[in-house]
Parts: C-alpha cells; structure tokens; sequence
C-alpha cells in the first residue's frame, strides 16, 4: 500500500514539473530527470493504448470492474493521475501570473524568458555531439526552423484558430516529456503562448465565478479553445510524442542536435515579441534595453542555478 505521503510526494513533483512547463526555456521532461520520475513517467505513458483505454472505461459497468483496474494498473493510471494534478495545478497557477505580466510588464516578463531559453541553451548544448555531418546539419535544421518561425508565426497561423491551437497543444505537449525542450517554447515559436495563457486564465475564471454563482454562459464562451488545445495535446501525447521517441531511438544524437537547435533558433521569439509591444505602444529599444536586460540576467541565472542543483543532466 502507497503511503499517502509518497502520492503527496509525487504530486508535488508534478508541481515542480507545470511550473517548469508553463515557463519558455526550461522542460518539464528536465525536471522529470531531476526529482527521479522521468523512466516511470515514459513507461506509463508508452503503455498507454487505445485498447487499455478502452477496458479502463468498460469499468462503469460492475461486471468489468476488476479487468478495468487491471488495465489501470499496466498504465501506472494512479500514478498518471496524481503526477497529472501537480502539473495541471502549477500550469493553471503559473500561466495565470504569466497572463498579468504579458499585460503589464511585457518588456522584463518576454527579457526573463530570452535569459531562460538563452542559459538552457548553453546548458545543454554541452550535452550535444556535432561530430558528424549529419547531427550538424540536423541543427543547422532546428536553428532554422524555429529562427524562421519565430516572429511571424502569429500572423502568417493566427493566434487563437482551431486549426492550429489543436496542432500546438500536439506539438506542446510532445515536448513536455522531452528532458530539454520547453512546450511553452514551442507555443511561443508558434506564436500562441500570450493567447493560451489568456485563453487559460479566462476559462479558469469563469470555472471559478460559476462555482460562487455565477453564469454558465461564460464559462460556455470561454471553454472551446482550451478545450480544443487540450484535444490536441491528447492527440499529440500518443502520436508525436511516440514519434520522437522513436526518433530519439534511431538517432538519439541527430534528434538531440536538432531539438537543442530548436532552443537557439527560438531566441529571436521574445525578441520579436517586444518590438511587436513597442510597435504597439510606441516605445524604442533604446530605453527597454536596461529592462530587457537585466529580466534576460535574472532568467539566466534561474537557469544556471537549477543546473548547479541537478549537475549533469543526461539523456
């Protein structure tokens, strides 16, 4: 029998994990190796089928019950579950603070995370083996790609379509299992991170109104794109996910060159995103500068000290 203190334990290393993956910079995946979770966490997830899915569902009826636990065993169900909470708890929470700060101090909140996504890349890519002409042109690949979308993902996709929040949550959440690659990141190359974080924050809004009282409408209004993200982000966790594990598998130092490139390339993101601001408000870099970057110095630091805290993190 788990002792309750160990589920408790597990729930907040699911915390710990959200707040990693709410942030562009730092991975989820990378904490998941920290605080010991990362092989239980992949095992279950890969053990998830839609047949074993199925059978835990078939357990409404009493007569399926003990083949609906069985099956709820070989995914680490209990397991998935509490880790789940802690991550959706610290996302809700995170995303939340992040929304406030979009609006009221974008020039230092977009600085920390260019010193987040600057310092992971540093870190990590002395993890990286460009001694091949391949695993170069792999991250010559990544640079690229999100270097090009960075920027004018927004625009050229559009922030807020079905269409592509249900590609975002695939691609997000693939990531999230990554040690290294952030899915905030991801979302912001893709230009939706400022709207889910808002998009979030809403829904959770009117979850909470509804619960004191208030109208259901809202929280009708405010549901489908979450709800679409979300859908995607299932999607994603049993098909992208799987794909760069196989990846990972053929080529793991090919796949790795490309995934840490992804990181260097998506610098230019917050870049991007505080010129659109100043743009916006009318404002010069030449006096967000001294903001930018002292948010960038204190992001980096936060990353130099997690990687002091967890010593070589190995894939």
């Amino acid at each position: 029998m788990v002792a309750l203190r160990d589920w408790l334990a597990v729930y907040l290393k699911g915390i710990a994990m959200g707040c990693a993956d709410a942030v562009p910079g730092v991975s989820g995946g990378t904490i998941a190796l920290i605080v010991g979770v990362y092989e239980r966490l992949i095992a279950a997830i890969t053990n998830v089928s839609p047949d074993r899915i199925r059978r835990v569902l078939a357990g409404v009826r009493p007569r399926n019950l003990p083949d609906a636990r069985a099956a709820f065993l070989e995914v680490d169900g209990a397991f998935l579950a509490v880790l789940g909470a802690g991550i959706a708890t610290a996302i809700v929470t995170v995303l939340r603070l992040v929304d406030h700060l979009l609006d009221t101090l974008p020039v230092p909140t977009f600085g920390f995370f260019f010193g987040l996504i600057a310092a992971s890349a540093v870190v990590l890519y002395g993890e990286v083996d460009l001694s091949t002409r391949d695993r170069k042109a792999a991250a010559a690949g990544g640079f690229l790609l999100a270097f090009l979308t960075s920027g004018y993902a927004s625009s050229a996709l559009g922030a807020g379509s079905y269409p592509v929040l249900f590609v975002a949550g695939a691609v997000a959440v693939s990531a999230m299992i990554l040690p290294g690659i952030s899915g905030s990141l991801l979302l912001i190359i893709l230009g939706q991170y400022e709207y889910m974080s808002g998009a979030l924050s809403a829904f959770v809004d009117a979850l909470v109104g509804l619960a004191v009282g208030g109208e259901p409408a809202r929280v009708t209004e405010t549901a489908p794109p979450v709800l679409v993200f979300v859908a995607g982000a299932l999607v994603g966790l049993f098909t992208v996910a799987h794909a760069v594990r196989r990846a990972l598998e053929y080529d793991r130092a090919a796949t790795l060159a490309f995934l840490v490139s992804l990181i260097v390339g998506a610098l230019r993101a917050p870049v991007a995103e505080v010129g659109r601001v100043l743009a916006e408000t009318g404002g010069t870099w030449r006096a967000a500068a001294p903001e930018f970057a002292i948010a960038a110095v204190g992001g980096a630091l936060a990353v130099v000290l997690l990687d002091r805290y967890s010593g070589t993190i190995e894939y």
